[in-house]
């Protein structure tokens, strides 16, 4: 997992509330193997008009979103399904910071395993978010983890605060494997240790 410290880059609106993982990335896209080529999926729905053409009512869709690392979203983000390829979809689309006022549980957990973070900030910094996101083309921001800060164009700042277990594994790039595997020397002994002995007709 690619380790998160900070993310500077274009904020790309989503005003919607209760997005759920199918509308994330649609259930007849889960059939691939791999966790990444699922970018061009993502919000495929709402992104396309006959699953070629760009819809331009798609508000994300603008040109001065393009290139996009945080996206800016209401409340209960990620609920319905608890399909691990909605944080995949969004990482291979080339977000790693979502924020909104809350996010639906399982959703939220499968951020941290997948070096994608999400933010929780109030209604009201949301909202302050989307008004600056709109009122300037190409609106940026600094997601700063190690800080626990974002700062944003106009002067904006907003302090937020990750569980420190989930911070520390963000910032060192430690999934369930890779938190497993620090201990790959205490593993390899207790291995050892536990193996039968060989008997004669096996040498």
């Amino acid at each position: 997992m690619e380790p998160f410290e900070k993310v500077h880059g274009v904020v790309a609106p989503l005003d919607l509330p209760n997005v759920d993982t199918d509308q994330i990335i649609p259930k007849q896209f889960l059939k691939r193997i791999e966790r990444t080529g699922f970018g061009r999926f993502l919000f495929y729905d709402w992104r396309f008009l006959d699953g070629k053409t760009l819809n331009p009512e798609f508000e994300m869709n603008q040109e001065r979103y393009r290139g996009a690392g945080i996206l800016v979203t209401r409340a209960n983000f990620g609920c319905g399904s608890s399909r691990e390829h909605a944080p995949w979809s969004l990482l291979d689309y080339g977000f790693r910071c979502i924020i909104a006022p809350s996010f639906a549980d399982i959703f939220f957990n499968n951020c941290f395993k997948n070096g994608l973070l999400p933010v929780r900030l109030s209604e009201e910094q949301v909202e302050a978010i989307f008004q600056g996101v709109r009122k300037t083309a190409g609106f940026q921001m600094t997601v700063d983890l190690q800080k626990q800060q974002i700062k944003a164009d106009g002067g904006m700042s907003y302090g937020f605060r990750v569980d420190p277990f989930r911070r520390r594994c963000l910032l060192n790039g430690w999934d369930d494997i890779g938190l497993t595997l620090r201990h790959e020397d205490l593993i390899s002994q207790f291995e050892s240790r536990s193996a039968p002995p060989l008997s004669p007709t096996s040498a």
